[in-house]
């Protein structure tokens, strides 16, 4: 068994045993957090064990499924989704340990169900990023919408069954679009070779010789798939709704993760499989990358739900990274790999802390706070730091990403990364503002007493009582520390993530291009 396989495997068992200890809530925590960090220590020795400079994809694994339509089971990973599927990794001992902290569940239902559900997603979610047959990925793509329907329509806020259907529809429907082309991407290995598959590898030799006007069609069913799931603008309307209503743990999983599975898959597929569709329809793209950071950043600042906020400021993310991958240089795509890793930390950290807000302030709204720093200072060191890495301060892990994108794409796009630039300011912008508005200024609100009721404490005339708020505790800590190192750590020094992942980065511009 590979490292990869045991990756995918084990948190099934985990959601096994956790399901069976669902009347036991405290137990179930218990056991789901140490599946969790279980599964998080195996990313070392299959990390450790991945050469960048060996084969395109290694712990590779394959069985056989469907023999007579050329379908397998098949695993394997490059550097782009090892990167991701140690984030996936890291991310949800956060998720877990946030439960009872920046999480409320409805009291009608058990963490039990909650986490095991979680670790479902999380099994289903590193066997997408690791698939090396077309149509075993397409069937995870969309049974990968099924936990996390269910999170959000199970344990979300009060609109939350509009907002998980409206998630599960647009992300199915790109999913059967994608179908119709790998059906198409099937049909031309069959003429050619005689016999159909879904193997990848095979695949990207196969199609990339297709007529232009063929890998048009093919490219344009792939590319709506990964443009719903990323998400793109207009693709995107799905996202502010899912990631408001989601608990705080499911939005960290859904903005931080699942949708980096749509850019990825511009990777993995749409660039090797078609090139010349990538080539010609690169510059509509790019409009839409840029209409997004533009777009998202603008909307951001006008946002008063800190959760619709956090989806907003991805969306403008996202615009970022479809910028770098299709401005088709080594520097700019590198820049948006590292930005899909840095985002999820960033973006994750942001949720988390802007959660521990909520929890404590009994609100989303961010007219509703003011003045938290003097009652809870660490709390806004937290909130700062995230802050600074979603506005890529030099320093902080995104800076990296977006300088190497910016400056790859100028090489290239000059005109579209001069236009991205705008959306640097604009997150100045609305972080600071953000910030201003929880944490400075009088205290009001919901946001009143410090901790004991000391200095600062304050009478809320809406509420008629006196409320305590207290600063970070240290289960909340041990779940931010973590962020904070890697923040900080990638910010000062990437060179790790940049080795693992340059390789693969290369070997995709070289099929883009005309190598193997």
């Amino acid at each position: 068994m590979t490292w990869v396989l045991a990756l995918i495997l084990w948190p099934l068992v985990g959601a096994c045993v956790v399901t069976g200890l669902r009347r036991n809530d405290r137990l179930a925590t218990v056991t789901a957090v140490v599946f969790s960090l279980v599964e998080l220590a195996m990313i070392i020795p299959t990390w450790a064990t991945y050469h960048p400079g060996g084969a395109r994809l290694q712990h590779t694994s394959s069985m056989d499924w469907i023999p007579s339509f050329g379908v397998h089971i098949s695993f394997g990973i490059d550097g782009i989704a090892l990167v991701m599927i140690a984030v996936i990794a890291f991310l949800v001992p956060i998720v877990i340990g946030a439960l009872g902290t920046a999480d409320k569940l409805p009291q009608d239902r058990s963490a039990g169900g909650f986490l095991a559900l979680i670790l479902v997603q999380e099994a289903i979610t590193i066997a997408v990023f690791a698939a090396t047959d077309v149509f075993l990925f397409y069937v995870l793509f969309e049974i990968m919408l099924i936990p996390m329907y269910f999170l959000i329509g199970g344990y979300g806020g009060a609109n939350r069954q509009y907002a998980a259907v409206k998630f599960f529809l647009y992300s199915f429907l790109g999913g059967l679009i994608m179908l119709a082309s790998a059906i198409g991407a099937y049909s031309l290995a069959a003429d050619k070779l005689g016999h159909g598959t879904f193997d990848w590898a095979t695949l990207v030799t196969v199609v990339r010789d297709a007529p232009a006007s063929t890998q048009i069609w093919l490219f344009l069913g792939f590319f709506l798939a990964f443009a719903i799931k990323a998400p793109l603008v207009p693709f995107h309307t799905w996202l502010p709704d899912a990631a408001g209503e989601a608990p705080i743990g499911v939005a960290v999983l859904l903005v931080g993760v699942l949708d980096k599975v749509g850019t990825f898959g511009f990777l993995r597929y749409c660039l090797p499989m078609f090139p010349q569709a990538s080539k010609d329809l690169a510059p509509l793209v790019l409009v839409l990358a840029v209409i997004g950071v533009l777009y998202g950043s603008i909307l951001a600042a006008g946002q008063q739900d800190m959760k619709r906020f956090v989806a907003y400021v991805s969306i403008a993310h996202f615009g970022f990274i479809a910028l770098g991958i299709f401005a088709f240089t080594q520097q700019a795509t590198v820049g948006a790999v590292t930005y899909m890793l840095n985002h999820s930390l960033a973006t994750g950290m942001l949720i988390v802390v802007l959660g521990l807000v909520i929890a404590r302030g009994g609100s989303t709204r961010i007219s509703d706070y003011g003045g938290m720093y003097k009652l809870t200072p660490l709390l806004g060191g937290m909130l700062l730091v995230a802050g600074l890495s979603t506005l890529s301060l030099p320093g902080t892990n995104s800076f990296v990403s977006e300088f190497l994108v910016l400056l790859g794409a100028f090489e290239t796009q000059p005109v579209y990364s001069i236009l991205a630039t705008v959306g640097m300011v604009l997150a100045a912008a609305y972080v600071l503002w953000l910030y201003q508005r929880l944490m400075n200024g009088p205290v009001r609100g919901t946001a009143l007493v410090g901790a004991g009721g000391g200095p600062g404490a304050a009478i809320a005339p809406e509420l008629g009582a006196r409320r305590t708020i207290r600063d970070l505790g240290g289960r909340e800590l041990a779940i931010l520390v973590p962020m904070v190192v890697l923040v900080i750590g990638l910010g000062f020094y990437p060179q790790p993530v940049l080795d693992t992942v340059t390789p693969s980065v290369d070997a995709t511009l070289s099929a883009l291009n005309g190598g193997q």
